[in-house]
């Protein structure tokens, strides 16, 4: 192609209408995104749900729930992590300016009125978001919740090691090492002795019951797989193996995944139950939500199984290899383990594990690889859990746009709007191909029908 030149010297026009302004390739993705909200009457909900923490009259000029809650998603489909950086890229975004309804003259909500916003209303109100969108979800059939797959990742919290204290004394490391090594015979520890020291002497474990983060306390210190020691927060994701929806988000205290399950999987009963409100959406969902789980072998133990057993609740959770077990006095543990045994080297079994490997991991390569959130900015549980179950709303909006326009992310359709710049010859020849590769295939071309 011909070298493209700037033009200089150029005098600018005094006037332009916005429908000339250049949009982005992503720009039709948020529109199609707000004809949903809108269809489903999102704003009015919202705005109904939010009603009674705003007072008339008061404080700073407000910012409408539905612009908060768009805001919000905005980070997971932009793959932000700040609020600041939410802020920053909308105020640059005519396509998003258009989303959230404001038009070029109007100031954008900045980051501290995000802030103070997300403080003011409760957890309780974003998670019955949360299940709104389900309850739309539930409606377009992109919702069976039988069979469900728990896993969980690690976040990284927003909090350094070396600012932890003593739980008991609030003393800081280097204060606790100077203490011990008074206590071993070294007077007057220079900063180079207490290094020395604490790398020679023996036993030298930091647990949480003995330390914490003063500002985050929730923050959990955890050897990750790499060897290197972070404070971390640990987030378990419920979702639905047959349509890859998310079920549930949770950020529980335990460190260990057969501790956390049961709690993980109460807040998804609970959705469940919310969906229930709503005849239209809960007819679409299966006749027994939740019949079915599927984790992996950190959530194996004799515990686990007993409590989903006698709640009716079907197991298949890849058993680790322990050796020849002992069973006696255990006839209900010995019960449900070799009824769970027989499940996983069933052939459904494997293919349910199989799935479950590839859904829950895609669920956290969507929200914390490319959505932006593997470290949080926030601090505290309460503040990190608002954003994640945004985050999740954005997700399941994401699956709702894939099934309607073939395309879940603003990138996807604009890599979508590229490829349709190619010969169609030559998606003719690629549709043949898999013709005879795939004969059950749906045409390849429909997957570039988006209108």
């Amino acid at each position: 192609m011909a070298m493209g030149k700037r033009p200089e010297g150029v005098q600018e026009r005094f006037y332009i209408s916005t429908s000339e302004l250049a949009k982005s390739p992503g720009h039709p993705f948020y529109e199609k995104l707000n004809e949903i909200l809108s269809k489903s009457g999102f704003d009015a909900f919202v705005e109904t749900e939010c009603e009674a923490y705003y007072v008339a009259g008061k404080g700073r000029p407000s910012v409408p729930p539905g612009v908060y809650f768009r805001m919000l998603m905005i980070g997971y489909f932009e793959g932000l992590d700040s609020e600041r950086g939410i802020d920053w890229k909308v105020r640059d975004s005519l396509s998003l300016r258009s989303f959230l309804g404001y038009g070029l003259d109007q100031q954008t909500p900045d980051h501290s009125t995000l802030s103070r916003t997300r403080h003011r209303l409760p957890l309780e109100l974003h998670v019955d978001v949360f299940t709104w969108v389900l309850k739309v979800l539930a409606k377009e059939k992109l919702l069976k919740g039988k069979t469900v797959a728990v896993d969980a990742t690690t976040l990284e919290a927003n909090a350094a090691m070396r600012s932890i204290v003593r739980r008991d004394t609030e003393a800081s490391y280097l204060d606790y090492i100077r203490q011990l090594a008074e206590e071993s015979g070294i007077e007057t520890p220079a900063l180079e002795d207490l290094r020395r020291f604490d790398k020679k002497r023996k036993k030298k474990k930091t647990s949480n019951d003995d330390w914490k983060h003063p500002h985050d306390p929730d923050a959990k210190i955890l050897k990750m797989k790499d060897g290197r020691t972070h404070l971390t927060h640990k987030v378990e994701h419920v979702v639905d193996v047959d349509t890859n929806v998310l079920l549930a988000v949770t950020l529980p205290d335990q460190i260990g995944d057969t501790e956390s399950l049961c709690e993980t999987l109460v807040q998804a009963e609970e959705n469940l139950e919310a969906i229930a409100t709503d005849p239209e959406a809960w007819a679409n969902v299966h006749d027994d939500p939740l019949g079915e789980v599927v984790a992996d072998k950190g959530y194996h133990s004799n515990d686990v199984l007993v409590a989903l057993s006698e709640a009716e609740i079907r197991t298949d959770i890849s058993e680790p290899d322990r050796g020849r077990r002992k069973w006696e006095g255990k006839p209900e543990a010995q019960a449900a383990v070799y009824a769970n045994r027989r499940r996983i080297r069933g052939g459904r079994g494997q293919a349910l594990r199989k799935r479950r490997a590839e859904r829950a991991e895609r669920s956290f390569a969507h929200l914390y690889e490319t959505g932006g959130m593997r470290r949080t900015h926030l601090r505290r549980t309460g503040n990190i859990l608002k954003r994640l179950l945004i985050h999740g709303c954005g997700y399941n909006l994401g699956l709702l746009m894939q099934k309607l326009f073939k395309v879940g992310t603003p990138r996807g359709w604009a890599a979508l709007k590229r490829l349709r710049h190619y010969p169609k010859s030559l998606w003719s020849c690629l549709d043949d191909l898999l013709k005879l590769m795939w004969p059950q295939r749906n045409g390849f071309l429909k997957l570039f029908s988006v209108a």
